[in-house]
């Protein structure tokens, strides 16, 4: 018997992993709103811990990075998983404990105002080794912020 989980269980369990198990993740107020194997989103809320620079009131550049990279984490994630054979949370385990950044290049477009931000990714290619996503940070407004490309160790 394998226990494999079904979507529906996988979804809800990782997101609320990722959005309440990562003490930066929750510092930054980031939280995983929705994914799959192909895109994801990340959502967080202005806060006053956020700010870059406080004559403007612009979210910091490392804020802005970091959910990149998290949005970039949580597609490559999913896409590494929708691989696995057997979906149970031991090899679902095992897989996830491997993924890290490799390489991160953000480009800031326009100063972090809003009161809400999203950052969304997409995979760009997954190999067995290595995946790449690009991702975009946006306000409630919808004025694009950043966008960045991710490369993460998968294997």
């Amino acid at each position: 018997m394998t226990n494999n989980l079904d979507e529906k269980q996988m979804i809800e369990q990782l997101t609320h992993f990722w959005s309440n198990n990562l003490p930066f993740n929750k510092l930054l107020g980031l939280t995983v709103s929705k994914f799959d194997c192909n895109t994801s989103e990340v959502r967080f809320l202005w806060q006053d811990k956020l700010m870059g620079n406080p004559l403007q009131k612009t979210l910091h550049g490392g804020v802005t990075a970091s959910a990149l990279d998290f949005a970039g984490g949580v597609v490559v994630a999913a896409n590494m998983i929708q691989q696995l054979e057997h979906k149970t949370p031991t090899t679902i385990q095992q897989s996830l404990s491997c993924l890290g950044t490799i390489d991160l290049r953000t480009d800031y477009l326009r100063p972090g105002r809003g009161e809400e931000f999203i950052a969304t990714a997409h995979i760009i290619r997954s190999g067995n080794k290595v995946a790449v996503a690009r991702m975009e940070l946006h306000n409630e407004k919808g004025d694009h912020i950043a966008f960045g490309t991710g490369t993460y160790l998968v294997g």
